[in-house]
């Protein structure tokens, strides 16, 4: 009884390890690992993503009524500056180096992958990211002011839920990077019964439209990434989340 108790408590322990590293990737949130990160425990922290994207949304609720007493726009401001910094702009920049590839690249895969690596921001790269979080500032001025704030809480979760449909459906082509480590021990079966429960969860509180506008995202990002590079790399996923997040607010705004 004794053996079969401290069995399940490792295996406790090593989830709850497992999800801190996945918030040490998806946010700033401080996190103190007092163990080394094994290439198969990487890989199974994407099963967490969801469950970030839900503490992501939760502290985006809470941040609400602290903020209630200024205008509708102020608050959307500020809950906008919020996610980004809650992410560190990591999702953002992964966004901004693929306009930076896509234009500058000129049909060239190797060109295009060098110029993904250089952390240096072009001006289309600003361009875009001035335009996406412009469009998404006036998305969460729609929710708040239709106080739809399953949205505020499930959007998050639908981005990640997104880069995890990615990650289980594309090649990933940077052989030293981040995602190698992920892609050759990802527990697929998992990822399909996650995906299907978020699915279905989400549906019940946003609707349809919103949950199946994750898909034309991720199918038109795998297509775009697989005719220029071959594959997918660290800064699709990132653009992925991104593109996912508006499009699901956009769709609750229709």
């Amino acid at each position: 009884m004794s053996n079969l108790q401290n069995k399940n408590s490792s295996v406790q322990q090593s989830q709850i390890g497992t999800a801190l590293v996945a918030l040490q990737f998806l946010t700033i949130i401080p996190v103190f690992l007092s163990f080394h990160v094994s290439d198969k425990q990487t890989a199974q922290s994407v099963l967490y993503y969801p469950v970030i994207g839900l503490l992501i949304g939760c502290l985006l609720l809470l941040s609400l009524p602290l903020i209630n007493n200024y205008a509708l726009s102020i608050q959307a401001a500020l809950v906008l500056i919020l996610w980004v910094v809650i992410t560190g702009g990591l999702h953002l920049d992964g966004l901004a180096d693929c306009a930076d590839a896509w234009v500058g690249g000129l049909g060239s895969q190797q060109r295009s992958l060098d110029i993904m690596k250089d952390p240096a921001a072009g001006p289309i790269a600003v361009l875009v990211l001035i335009v996406l979080l412009l469009l998404k500032w006036t998305l969460i001025s729609n929710v708040l002011e239709k106080q739809f704030f399953s949205a505020l809480l499930l959007t998050p979760l639908l981005g990640r839920l997104a880069l995890l449909i990615l990650m289980a459906n594309s090649h990933y082509i940077r052989k030293n990077g981040l995602g190698t480590a992920i892609t050759a021990c990802l527990p697929k079966t998992a990822i399909r019964n996650i995906v299907l429960l978020c699915l279905l969860t989400t549906s019940f509180f946003l609707g349809l439209l919103p949950v199946l506008s994750l898909f034309p995202v991720i199918l038109i990002i795998r297509w775009l990434a697989n005719k220029r590079l071959g594959g997918v790399t660290g800064d699709v996923y990132g653009a992925t989340v991104e593109l996912a997040e508006v499009c699901v607010l956009l769709s609750i705004a229709a």
